[in-house]
């Protein structure tokens, strides 16, 4: 692909920005607002690793990815992140296999699914969202450091407004509102980036946490009929996989970001998160707990 050759972009700023000889790793590649990013990111010259669970889909992606974009560079590795013994046979590989990741995307998640729990036994939704993402980037995070400048972006949702921190039942184990725990993960995201950006001063590492959107993809499986034919009522107010992808892409590759840290971003502007995801004290509590729950010692 020519250095002439353009990728689609949130803002004109960024159309133009290149990412030859940068690596990418984006977890959930294979569809939806994942794949999407993955393409335009592609397009710009990167090198893109796609990290997912069904390596049936992600084959099928990476050959649509590579035809489309006519970069080779784009191979998909196996990922299960409601298991920590996958997320740590994957860091391996890609420590072992890879000389630098520059951009890391946390984008896979699962929503508002009947309640489940993953094979060390978490809640399904906050073992995926929050704690194996939190666990990944904890394994990756050296290499990270030794890409920088780079980037590490947390795709979030604005339904951590209707989320908290329910630090006596995490798993939900006493009771289970398929909602409320799909907030508690999203909220425990950006508690997550707000406390690593902290951690990360200095380091040339920098992060950020968004809201896509109301995205019209597989994540909404577990949405009831009722839900779901609202979201049907409404298909004109939603926005398409490409369209929920801009702001991961804008978080990816904005220059005027290359100095700011920590924040929250929706349609590809800074935003006000809830009041709960700026407490500095539930991000702390927050993040010793999720240090103990996948058995690490981040300081």
């Amino acid at each position: 692909m020519s250095a002439s050759s353009k990728a689609s972009s949130p803002t004109g700023r960024s159309s133009d920005i290149r990412l030859d000889g940068k690596t990418v790793l984006l977890t959930g590649g294979n569809t939806g607002i994942g794949k999407e990013t993955a393409r335009d990111l592609a397009k710009r010259g990167a090198r893109i690793i796609i990290a997912c669970r069904d390596m049936e889909k992600g084959t099928a992606a990476v050959k649509e990815l590579v035809e489309d974009s006519g970069n080779e560079s784009i191979i998909v590795k196996k990922l299960d992140l409601a298991d920590t013994k996958s997320i740590r046979e994957f860091a391996a590989q890609i420590n072992d296999g890879e000389e630098q990741i520059n951009i890391l995307i946390n984008n896979a998640g699962v929503m508002m699914c009947p309640y489940s729990k993953t094979a060390d036994g978490f809640e399904m939704q906050f073992g995926v969202n929050h704690l194996g993402h939190f666990l990944l980037t904890y394994l990756l995070l050296d290499l990270v450091k030794r890409s920088s400048p780079a980037r590490i972006i947390n795709v979030s949702s604005t339904a951590h407004k209707m989320g908290s921190i329910n630090f006596k039942d995490l798993n939900s184990e006493q009771s289970y509102s398929s909602i409320k725990a799909y907030g508690q993960s999203k909220l425990a995201n950006i508690l997550f980036t707000k406390e690593l950006a902290k951690k990360l001063e200095g380091t040339g590492v920098t992060v950020y946490s968004l809201h896509p959107g109301a995205v019209r993809t597989e994540l909404g499986r577990h949405l009831n009929v009722v839900i779901r034919a609202s979201f049907k009522l409404f298909h004109f107010f939603t926005k398409s996989p490409t369209e929920g992808a801009q702001t991961s892409i804008y978080c990816a590759v904005a220059p005027e970001l290359e100095t700011k840290t920590g924040q929250y971003y929706s349609d590809c502007a800074q935003v006000d998160c809830s009041r709960a995801a700026s407490n500095e004290e539930t991000a702390k509590k927050l993040w010793d707990v999720s240090c103990k729950m996948v058995g690490i010692d981040w300081q």
